[in-house]
């Protein structure tokens, strides 16, 4: 098969659960060479979880692949659930899994929420990365908030006044308060409806060529409001980074090696947040891909992830 398409479906050679603190179980998976070179995947949101699909940007024959779901996403339990469920929280996760498997060094590759987490956990723990593939930068900066869940609308304005309207007038003003407000109510009746918009304005926007429905939609999922509930409550608690952010903690990673991949036409991480990271990490290569937009599964981008991966392959 020619490098730069997804590889073919896999099985995991290995899966389980790792208990973690305040009651949360993560469920892990491992998939390819079980002797191969380590490579963490992070998937996105916060809250999505990791797909079948993401096992498929590793050649197999050469890489051990770890993924797994984070706090209250996927397939860790409990779904949704925001207890002691933070930034730190996630990169000591990480660590856990990291001894759990006798991993000494990963490669880590992560896009969107994982770009943060991945940056965030290579910070905390620089001598256990060995690489960093980062794609649709996110950095949790206000200004990214404030895209989100306004900028949007002057690309995609349908979808983003969906997303609006679904509130009652008097709560426009606050979107994000009033989201989150919703989507941590028990009610079912309450969070269900708020859920689905919420992860049907994402998923509306995520492609560079859009139509009447996504090609995937999150909203059709039952993980639907561990998606939504997740991310208003990282955003609302500004994604619990350290004060200065992400940036201000560069030059502890600087001698990490490492490929940033973007959309041109990303809307939900837009390229002027990988633009700074590129700016504060001197000798590490911006790819913009000129024909995708936010998803890891366009063509452009997922060539462009397969090839940053293997520039990282070692030597059997």
């Amino acid at each position: 098969m020619p490098r730069g398409d997804l590889f073919p479906d896999i099985a995991p050679f290995e899966t389980g659960t790792l208990p973690l603190t305040h009651g949360h179980v993560m469920y892990w998976e491992q998939i390819g060479n079980p002797t191969g070179q380590p490579v963490l995947f992070l998937h996105g949101g916060p809250g999505a979880g990791a797909g079948i699909v993401h096992r498929r940007f590793f050649d197999p024959s050469h890489w051990r692949v770890v993924i797994y779901d984070q706090r209250g996403a996927g397939r860790s339990t409990p779904a949704g659930d925001l207890t002691a469920n933070t930034t730190p929280d996630l990169v000591e996760d990480i660590e856990r899994l990291r001894r759990h498997l006798r991993i000494e060094r990963f490669v880590v590759f992560g896009g969107s929420w994982g770009s943060t987490l991945a940056l965030a956990y290579a910070q905390a723990h620089p001598e256990r990365v060995s690489a960093l593939v980062l794609r649709g930068i996110f950095l949790g900066r206000p200004v990214e908030l404030d895209w989100f869940m306004h900028g949007i609308g002057t690309v995609f304005p349908e979808a983003h006044a969906k997303f609006v309207e679904f509130l009652p007038p008097e709560e426009r003003g606050d979107l994000l308060g009033n989201y989150h407000r919703r989507l941590i109510d028990p009610d079912p009746a309450v969070h269900l409806p708020a859920a689905r918009v919420w992860a049907n304005y994402e998923g509306s926007c995520s492609t560079l060529l859009s139509g009447p429905e996504p090609v995937h939609n999150p909203a059709q999922d039952p993980a639907a409001l561990g998606l939504a509930r997740i991310e208003a409550h990282y955003f609302v608690n500004g994604l619990f980074l350290r004060e200065g952010g992400l940036l201000a903690g560069m030059d502890g990673i600087a001698g990490i090696p490492a490929e940033i991949i973007q959309g041109r036409y990303d809307m939900i991480c837009p390229p002027f947040t990988a633009h700074a990271l590129a700016a504060a990490w001197p000798g590490v290569p911006l790819t913009m891909v000129p024909d995708s937009g936010h998803s890891a599964l366009e063509p452009g981008t997922r060539r462009a992830l397969i090839a940053g991966v293997e520039r990282f392959r070692e030597p059997a």
